[in-house]
């Protein structure tokens, strides 16, 4: 059995065919986490875990990036991928109550992105505040609820990373880890996990898998982003085998072990 710690099928790229996605997983032995990104996602993914005795999960959080508003533009996959944000307000309550639901495992995507930057730099710094602070807000939902964090960071691990230094006792994953060996360093020192997608066939992080601790590599989709090579289109959660083979192929072990391993690891983490 494989775990798809972070998935999208509660996004709109599966509002036709989500139980059918979602089926075909299962089915295929593999289990998933599907993360909100804002109040909407997170109560879709809580309803969509909430019709499956087990094998689906949810996480729930807002995403640094819905803390702004606008139409973004992302360019992870081959085409431009459009989404729009609406300057959410974090209500700590509403989150709460939501993680009422015994299928909630974890608080995110929670974190910071820099990527994205306003045109001047008193809106930049307002923004990079703002999102600090909702972080924060966050980080304390976790603590309160002993629940795992689930962290989105992109040209941010140096402000992320001492945050949490400042905020011992935190535990979570950093998702789809594009940072170098210093930063991994840094939050496995702090007993954080490191989440490997397809970003790994897009950004030459094989050095890095290599150094990491078997017992803190997890497994991850992103879809319905990063598909992974050899697949094209929208990504899905049967796609994970794929990541699974490259990591085995970097760590010098076999599929299997790479799956028992991975799978132990998310059941750790997330109380699976």
């Amino acid at each position: 059995m494989l775990i798809d710690t972070h998935s999208h099928l509660n996004f709109n790229a599966y509002k036709e065919d989500a139980d059918e996605v979602i089926r075909r997983s299962l089915n295929s032995g593999i289990w998933m986490i599907n993360v909100g990104s804002q109040y909407g996602t997170s109560k879709r993914a809580v309803e969509i875990a909430e019709k499956h005795k087990e094998g689906v999960y949810a996480g729930i959080g807002l995403h640094p990036l819905h803390l702004a508003e606008g139409i973004f533009k992302t360019k992870l996959d081959k085409e431009e991928i459009l989404f729009r944000t609406n300057n959410e307000k974090f209500d700590y309550k509403k989150y709460k109550d939501l993680a009422q639901s015994k299928k909630v495992v974890a608080i995110g995507e929670i974190g910071l992105d820099y990527y994205y930057r306003p045109k001047t730099k008193i809106k930049l710094e307002d923004f990079k505040n703002r999102q600090k602070e909702v972080f924060l807000e966050q980080l304390g939902l976790a603590k309160e609820l002993n629940l795992p964090i689930i962290i989105h960071c992109r040209m941010a691990h140096q402000d992320l990373i001492e945050i949490l230094k400042n905020n011992i006792g935190a535990k979570g994953v950093v998702h789809c880890f594009t940072g170098n060996w210093e930063q991994a360093e840094e939050y496995l020192k702090m007993g954080f996990y490191i989440g490997f997608n397809g970003i790994i066939f897009k950004m030459n992080l094989d050095e890095i898998i290599k150094k990491i601790p078997l017992d803190k590599i997890l497994i991850e989709t992103d879809c319905p982003y990063l598909t992974p090579i050899p697949m094209e289109g929208r990504n899905e959660p049967i796609y994970i085998k794929y990541i699974v083979e490259k990591i085995a192929k970097i760590k010098g072990l076999s599929y299997e072990e790479i799956e028992e391993i991975t799978r132990k690891n998310a059941g750790k983490l997330f109380c699976l």
